[in-house]
């Protein structure tokens, strides 16, 4: 007889956990355990969050810089939620938004040309089964493209990756741009979920966009406006 497949448990402990503590949603833990064990984020930093939507992250990176940091955040979707005068929320699609437009909240007269210390990527596409992870590679190679134009020299990026085939060569690419690169799955994603975070320890010095290691998507993988959740 089969052995049937585990049923996802929605409300668990860290969705419990979140309703407890005030945060938006659950990925909240998954964002203070990557930090636990990278220590990506510190007082004082400027973070840039790419998919922000629905905030969580934004409201953990905002408690982890403290009253001197700086938080950005840009999602398709609206984000309500007011978080004070240290973050500062943009409607826009990622894929296509002016890193000028993304900068323009952290510099001032005095330093015109600041950058981030680290850039976080929760985005994920809607999921059909049928090319999942490589959409989801494909998001975070805009995230890798977007890199050298916002990301200070030995700054840090986490992002998030559907384990598929793209995903050896993902991490080769972005080890084209820092120093440490690694794999890591907090204990707040959930046991059935594909979902891994790339963490990226120290963008290296005038590195760019390395060059694909993986062939262009067929039509039917590539991306519409209706396949972001």
């Amino acid at each position: 007889m089969a052995s049937k497949a585990p049923k996802r448990v929605l409300h668990d402990h860290f969705f419990k956990l979140a309703k407890e503590e005030g945060y938006l949603a659950r990925s909240a833990y998954k964002l203070k355990q990557i930090n636990e064990a990278w220590n990506l984020i510190k007082p004082g930093n400027r973070v840039l969050d790419l998919g922000c939507a629905p905030g969580a992250w934004v409201q953990v990176a905002g408690e982890l810089v403290g009253k001197r940091g700086r938080v950005v955040g840009v999602d398709l979707k609206p984000v309500k939620t007011n978080f004070g005068p240290r973050v500062h929320l943009l409607e826009g699609d990622v894929r296509k938004i002016d890193p000028n437009a993304l900068l323009e909240p952290i510099r001032t007269e005095q330093r015109p040309d600041r950058l981030f210390d680290v850039v976080l990527s929760d985005m994920a596409p809607n999921t059909g089964g049928v090319g999942d992870a490589e959409r989801s590679a494909q998001l975070c190679r805009t995230v890798l493209e977007l890199v050298p134009h916002v990301l200070r020299d030995g700054g840090h990026l986490a992002m998030k990756v559907l384990e598929g085939g793209e995903y050896p060569a993902l991490l080769r690419e972005t080890g084209g741009l820092f120093r440490k690169v690694k794999g890591f799955k907090p204990k707040a994603s959930r046991d059935v979920s594909r979902e891994m975070y790339v963490v990226a320890a120290g963008r290296k010095p005038h590195a760019d966009m390395p060059r694909r290691t993986d062939p262009a998507l067929p039509p039917h993988l590539r991306f519409s406006e209706s396949d972001f959740r």
